[in-house]
């Protein structure tokens, strides 16, 4: 099934007329991918209200002529112009006729890019508009779960190879780990990888987002591992930490209290819930057990075309989920200089129950 670009314009066409928005000038490119199919490096596309005469027809995709033939391949349904400064391009186009009003990206244009603009369409008003297209990638539809869903197996297919083939064991480094891993998503399916592997033994697991290092792993290290696969541009993440040769009893306790903290989290994750209920739910659990000052992050974030994308789920976090967002659930406790844990999940919200694309068990796993 391929994407429904058609659909998601639509859909921001309806957006812009219910905020009396004449038309949007996208130029964010992930955003760009999203409601046309096009992964070329330099574009701009303009997308008119729904109640605008031939909205559809009248939308027009700009970039410049090395995507000449690769914008006519992936984006067959709509009309391609070319010009290197492709949004300027569309801003003079404006200009010369209607819309009489234009929103922008507000979040991703600079001011220097604003003043160039309001020279080229004096007559046009340019409206601010951050983060409009990125409010509906929140939800996603079938075929994005299906990309997600598949980065996710690319993930867990690695990660147990890696284990089978005893690639966690004493005496390899961090970077080792990390490349046999990212290379392992590859030979499992993936485009690529989400973002660098975290590989992170000993002392170094309570850093959260340590780099690997030539640092070599030891028995009864804790080595926590965050990574993830990207398919089709969608991204997955996930985290594991184990324990090398036999796990302390104060290994044990961390994991058990971050497992149930990690649980809770999952299960506070419904259509409406408030992100930053769905944070204390989980967060909750850490400070009743006199840790809550070691959980030293958010509890998650939004999955996609990028790695992180709204909603963000934290103490200070805004707004409620959406049925079909795709979202992980990451606590963490973290003792500087002795080690940590955090376990770390995508799933995708549900009116029946999140449903959860990691698959990896969650057991304390001592290898």
């Amino acid at each position: 099934m391929p994407a429904d670009h058609g659909s998601r314009r639509a859909a921001l066409r309806a957006a812009l007329a219910a905020r009396d928005l004449d038309a949007l000038l996208v130029t964010n490119l992930v955003n760009i991918r999203y409601l046309t199919g096009f992964t070329g490096s330099n574009a701009a596309l303009l997308v008119h209200a729904a109640d605008a005469e031939g909205a559809e027809e009248r939308t027009v995709i700009c970039t410049d002529g090395r995507y000449l033939t690769q914008v006519g391949e992936q984006v067959p349904d709509l009309r391609a112009e070319i010009a290197r400064a492709s949004a300027a391009h569309l801003i003079e186009s404006v200009g010369r006729r209607s819309p009489s009003s234009l929103a922008f990206e507000s979040h991703v244009v600079t001011v220097d890019e604003f003043a160039a603009w309001s020279v080229l369409a004096p007559d046009a008003r340019l409206d601010p508009v951050p983060g409009l297209v990125e409010e509906l990638r929140m939800v996603k539809d079938d075929f994005e779960v299906g990309l997600l869903r598949a980065a996710c197996l690319a993930a867990d297919s690695a990660l147990a190879e890696l284990i089978e083939r005893g690639g966690l064991r004493p005496g390899r480094t961090e970077k080792e780990v990390g490349r046999e891993l990212e290379a392992l998503m590859l030979a499992h399916g993936a485009d690529g990888i989400s973002f660098e592997t975290i590989v992170a033994a000993g002392a170094n697991s309570a850093i959260p987002h340590h780099r690997p290092t030539e640092a070599v792993l030891a028995g009864g290290d804790f080595v926590k591992l965050d990574f993830g696969a990207e398919v089709g541009g969608y991204h997955s993440d996930m985290t594991r930490t184990y324990v090398l040769g036999q796990a302390a009893d104060w290994q044990r306790d961390v994991y058990a209290l971050v497992a149930r903290s990690q649980e809770a989290g999952r299960h506070a994750l419904r259509p409406g819930a408030e992100v930053s209920a769905v944070d204390g739910a989980a967060r909750r659990v850490i400070e009743d057990a006199g840790y809550g000052e070691l959980f030293l992050h958010g509890l998650g974030h939004g999955v996609g075309l990028e790695i992180h994308e709204a909603p963000g789920i934290g103490k200070l976090g805004t707004g409620t989920l959406l049925d079909g967002a795709a979202v992980t659930v990451e606590p963490g406790v973290y003792f500087s200089g002795r080690g940590g844990v955090r376990i770390e999940d995508t799933l995708v919200v549900r009116e029946q129950g999140p449903e959860l694309l990691t698959l990896t068990t969650k057991d304390l796993t001592v290898v």
